[in-house]
């Protein structure tokens, strides 16, 4: 399945490497974000042991959510071929953009490891919805970045990605009043932003990781104008969490009861859930195809 950037362009030179692997497949391009989760739906439904996505970090939580809505989503190998404006959870087991191969390498060799899902839960006209993630789950600031990468995908869409959120994050800057318990305790508030990691989350949650069985949170408030380059500093340096603006929690479950009309997004997805949003964690709930050798970050 393929999405994201020059999605034909970038398939015909991935699919000639596949056919040289002598692989055998089936194709469906998707586009749309509730195609591709009734796709996966399908080819899990139809018995296919892996389902391989093309995509960025949105495209893998349309499959993931897919997946999980299917009678034997636990049973499917999940493969990622990174192609998105945001490549976060594929960057983090070592999967490249510009390396497609090595992505069709792992996925040949079928080296698959069970990893967390992030789970939510609310209500919605009394029925309740449920929706999964596999990176982050972001209220605030950093979720208004994702509205602003999703209005639209060009060429240079990458680097307007970064450039519009650090613009966004220098000038833009607020607080919300957020309201949520975790740890048997109430945090009640005002941020800039929340995320909630199964995974590193953009940097924001960089001691998570998708295999121990909790979700990292990571609750930042607004700093002074030149806090901003401190807290980017460090943030660059993956020591955000020691920046004094930082509060961080690690659980297996958050409730959130408010967020002060911030917005929301989960996994480079725009999310516009109803209160009050149960959050947790999924020990082992999805079977991830991931590299031999793994490249760490460093």
């Amino acid at each position: 399945m393929i999405g994201a950037l020059n999605p034909m362009k970038r398939w015909n030179v991935i699919r000639e490497y596949i056919e040289e692997k002598e692989v055998a497949y089936d194709f469906c391009c998707v586009e749309a974000s509730e195609s591709v989760e009734l796709q996966a739906m399908k080819y899990a439904d139809d018995g296919h042991d892996t389902v391989v996505v093309i995509g960025g970090d949105g495209g893998v939580q349309d499959v993931l959510n897919g997946l999980m809505a299917s009678g034997r989503g636990s049973e499917v190998a999940l493969g990622i071929i990174p192609n998105g404006i945001a490549n976060d959870y594929a960057t983090y087991w070592g999967l490249s953009f510009h390396d497609y191969r090595a992505a069709v390498d792992s996925i040949v060799a079928g080296r698959v490891r069970k990893v967390d899902v992030g789970s939510c839960y609310y209500h919605a006209d009394g029925v309740e919805v449920k929706r999964f993630f596999l990176n982050v789950l972001n209220v605030g600031m950093s979720a208004n970045v994702v509205a602003l990468a999703n209005k639209k995908c060009t060429v240079f869409a990458k680097i307007a990605y970064r450039v519009r959120g650090f613009f966004h994050l220098l000038f833009r800057r607020q607080n919300f009043n957020m309201r949520f318990r975790l740890n048997n305790q109430v945090v009640d508030k005002k941020f800039m932003m929340l995320c909630i990691g199964n995974s590193t989350g953009y940097g924001m949650t960089p001691s998570a990781v998708p295999y121990n069985g909790w979700i990292d949170v990571s609750a930042i408030r607004m700093s002074k104008f030149l806090g901003v380059f401190k807290g980017l500093h460090m943030l660059l340096r993956r020591r955000i969490l020691n920046f004094e603006l930082v509060e961080p929690y690690r659980t297996t479950e958050i409730e959130i009861e408010s967020v002060g009309g911030a917005k929301m997004g989960i996994d480079g997805r725009i999310f516009a859930p109803t209160f009050p949003l149960q959050v947790a964690v999924m020990p082992e709930k999805l079977n991830l195809i991931i590299p031999t050798k793994i490249k760490r970050r460093s």
